[in-house]
């Protein structure tokens, strides 16, 4: 039996959003691929923007104990606001063998397809990293030439090493990741400073 959990959420309270419109849809789609719903998770008035909403929080603690097959909602932007957020979110479910599923997008991870159009959109998010990363490394050592102190320092490069840990400890996102998310240099992270 495949199982699924549905997402929905709407950024106010008003009768004019109502999660129901989205929901509808939802429901209507693991019918058509034989998913059991195992739980509806709606966020009722919360911003895309906000990192911390209730619902989406529970989503992501049932993912890891393995409480569904695949998460399906209706938009990317209603499930994440920033490409950050998502691609750690979707990188997250293929480490824990979750698929996704956008209706409006038309991904689903699940198939060979949507894995295909997962990995060359975390590939243009790799590149956009690596891109901002050379400069960041050029600002630096320039700032390094005109005698200028670099921004981050050692209490930065601990506290970002404590939060890498905590992470690589209570997900199980690949490491490298975490490293693009915190956006400081690897060699910080091994104990190293500018």
């Amino acid at each position: 039996m495949k199982t699924a959990a549905v997402y929905a959420r709407v950024s106010t309270r008003d009768k004019e959003q109502n999660p129901d419109t989205h929901l509808l849809a939802l429901r209507e789609h693991a019918a058509r691929r034989s998913y059991t719903i195992v739980e509806e998770y709606v966020d009722n008035g919360f911003s895309g923007s906000k990192t911390c909403r209730p619902a989406l929080d529970r989503l992501m603690k049932d993912a890891r104990r393995g409480r569904f097959d695949a998460a399906i909602v209706w938009r990317f932007d209603r499930f994440g606001r920033s490409v950050k957020q998502l691609v750690l979110a979707l990188e997250e479910f293929r480490a824990l063998d979750v698929g996704f599923i956008s209706l409006s997008e038309s991904i689903d991870t699940t198939t060979p397809m949507g894995k295909m159009i997962f990995a060359v959109t975390a590939a243009l998010s790799e590149f956009l990293l690596d891109i901002t990363r050379e400069n960041v490394c050029a600002g630096l050592d320039r700032a390094r030439k005109e005698g200028k102190l670099p921004c981050i320092t050692r209490v930065t490069a601990a506290r970002s090493s404590a939060v890498f840990v905590q992470l690589r400890a209570s997900t199980k996102v690949d490491g490298w990741v975490l490293i693009q998310i915190l956006q400081v240099p690897d060699f910080v992270l091994r104990g190293g400073s500018f």
